[in-house]
């Protein structure tokens, strides 16, 4: 998702925030507020981006200045969102971004005022799911935390999707090969390699490929 908005006006220098003072916005759902860490290396800043999402309905559970040490952060605290407000993405943060998609991935939301064509493919790459150019609007949060959502949603369904997909080829190969090796060692037909396989494993109570691996390793030792 990426979003290029008109600037906003300065909203200045805000006092140290007491969130009992600020009024969350009502959802009309019974559901957990979202938990947020705030990336941000400017207090100020800092400040207004967390009066934005508590106004929003979400819960603010962390401040961090910079992406050092994020990935280690994001296991610890667990948060479902990441909002990252900085002026341009540098390496270093778009590395430690990379780690957490990895290991850890949360859908991330980054304010810059950086709209370079390159900087947003590498910030996608890295696991940004909103990309949003010219600053924050308080009253554009909760659409944007929420569209990153979804959107970060969608896409590790696929991913998940995916991942199954490789994996019942990948199975399925090796029951290929297995069912070969049968075929030419005890000199069975293709469907009686099949049938010997699968009573081996019902036999045992294991899965089909299992068995596969079992005999694919007992043929390579074998030599």
């Amino acid at each position: 998702m990426y979003q290029k908005r008109n600037k906003s006006p300065s909203l200045g220098v805000l006092p140290m925030l007491d969130m009992n003072d600020i009024p969350s916005s009502s959802t009309g759902s019974d559901a957990p507020a979202l938990r947020v860490m705030v990336v941000d290396d400017a207090p100020e800043r800092a400040e207004v981006v967390q009066r934005a999402i508590w106004r929003a309905g979400y819960e603010v559970i962390a401040h961090v200045a910079s992406t050092f040490d994020l990935h280690r952060r994001v296991i610890e605290l667990k948060p479902d969102v990441i909002i990252i407000d900085t002026e341009s993405p540098d390496r270093d943060t778009l590395e430690n971004l990379s780690l957490v998609n990895r290991d850890a991935p949360r859908p991330v939301v980054m304010f810059t005022r950086d709209g370079d064509d390159r900087k947003i493919r590498e910030a996608v790459r890295a696991g940004v799911s909103a990309y949003v150019v010219d600053g924050l609007a308080a009253d554009r949060v909760k659409p944007i935390i929420d569209v990153a959502v979804a959107r970060f949603e969608q896409f590790q369904a696929l991913r998940r999707e995916l991942e199954e997909t490789e994996g019942r080829l990948a199975d399925r190969k090796l029951i290929e090969r297995a069912k070969g090796i049968l075929m030419k060692s005890a000199k069975l037909g293709e469907d009686e390699a099949y049938r010997a396989l699968r009573k081996q494993a019902m036999d045992r109570n294991l899965q089909l490929v299992e068995v596969a691996r079992q005999v694919i390793a007992v043929s390579e030792l074998l030599g």
